[in-house]
């Protein structure tokens, strides 16, 4: 099991950018498959972006593509997410994901471990 802390939520305007962090420790977290998923109110959680066990391949929703940036950090057991050009629609809360299926993570089945969650919120 992998603990994940999610921090650098927060209130931005529209076309703002912001880095989202996250915190992994337990097992050996270079071991793992990371990513982000995300909930808006009264939708469903969907996936935002992953990245594999060594950070080269990355992989992102439409939504997000050219926009967002998903990098790790082994040796000091990150996880982050940069995303520029926000719009409204992007306002949701923001979970940190790990799966240790070695394959990067689309759906929520494939994640093992999640975060307790960071609000995004973009102001039009």
């Amino acid at each position: 099991q992998v603990q994940l802390v999610e921090s650098g939520g927060g209130l931005v305007q529209a076309g703002g950018s912001l880095r989202l962090s996250c915190a992994a420790s337990g097992r050996t977290v270079s071991t793992y498959t990371m990513g982000w998923f995300r909930q808006a109110p009264g939708k469903e959680r969907e996936f935002v972006a992953s990245i594999s066990r060594i950070g080269s391949i990355t992989y992102y929703a439409d939504s997000v593509k050219g926009r967002f940036s998903i990098s790790r950090d082994n040796a000091k057991n990150t996880v982050s997410l940069q995303m520029n050009n926000l719009k409204p629609e992007d306002t949701a809360v923001y979970y940190c994901v790990a799966g240790s299926t070695g394959r990067l993570l689309r759906q929520g089945y494939e994640v093992d471990d999640w975060g307790q969650g960071t609000q995004v919120t973009v102001s039009s």
